[in-house]
C-alpha cells in the first residue's frame, strides 16, 4: 500500500523568487519572527539536514547556520534572540549635551548671531565653533527632538496679501 501524500499535487506560488525576496524582508523586520526563523534553521539541522542545505532553504550562508546552531548548543533558546543592540556612541558628552540644552534656552542674537531662532543650521554651525565637532544639520534637528525643544519656525507673510481680506477670512 502507498502513502496518499505521494500523490498530492505540487503547490507553486505565484512571482516564487520576488515573494522569497519579500518574505525574507518580512521576517528580518520583527525581532520575534528573526528569533523564529532562526529556530527554524536550528530545527532543521536537528532534523538531519546539513547547514549548507538549511542555509539554500532558509536564504542564509552556511557560517550564519553554523552561528545559530553554535549559540543554541551553548545558550539554549536565549541564545537564538536579538541581543539589544547600543548603536553608534554619541559624539557629544552627556557634559556638552546639558550645555547645549542650556544655549537653546538662549535667543540665538544674545550669542552675537544674526538669527533669532535656532534651527538645525545654526546649531551646528554653534556646536562646530564652540566644540569642534562637525555635527550634520539632521542630527542637529534629531538634537532638539531628543532635548525635547521644539523648532519654532517663522511663517512668512506675502507682500501680495491683503491684511483686510485675511481678517475677513479667518474664523470666529
Amino acid at each position: 500500500m502507498t502513502p496518499q501524500y505521494i500523490h498530492m499535487r505540487r503547490l507553486k506560488v505565484v512571482n516564487a523568487e520576488t515573494m522569497a525576496i519579500i518574505i525574507q524582508s518580512e521576517i528580518m523586520t520583527n525581532d520575534e519572527s528573526r528569533y523564529n526563523h532562526r529556530l527554524h534553521g536550528v530545527l532543521l539541522v536537528s532534523k538531519g539536514y546539513s547547514c549548507l542545505e538549511t542555509a539554500k532553504i532558509l536564504g542564509h550562508t552556511v557560517k550564519t547556520i553554523e552561528n545559530w546552531v553554535n549559540q543554541f548548543n551553548e545558550d539554549s533558546f536565549q541564545g537564538l534572540r536579538d541581543e539589544k543592540r547600543t548603536g553608534r556612541p554619541s559624539s557629544l558628552s552627556n557634559q556638552q549635551l546639558e550645555e547645549i540644552k542650556q544655549i537653546l534656552r538662549k535667543d540665538p542674537i544674545s550669542l552675537d548671531y544674526e538669527q533669532n531662532l535656532w534651527d538645525g543650521k545654526l546649531l551646528s554651525y554653534h556646536i562646530e565653533k564652540t566644540y569642534g565637532i562637525m555635527i550634520s544639520v539632521r542630527q542637529c534637528q534629531r538634537l532638539f527632538h531628543k532635548l525635547e525643544y521644539r523648532q519654532v519656525k517663522p511663517r512668512p507673510i506675502s507682500s501680495k496679501s491683503d491684511p483686510k481680506k485675511q481678517e475677513s477670512f479667518k474664523k470666529n
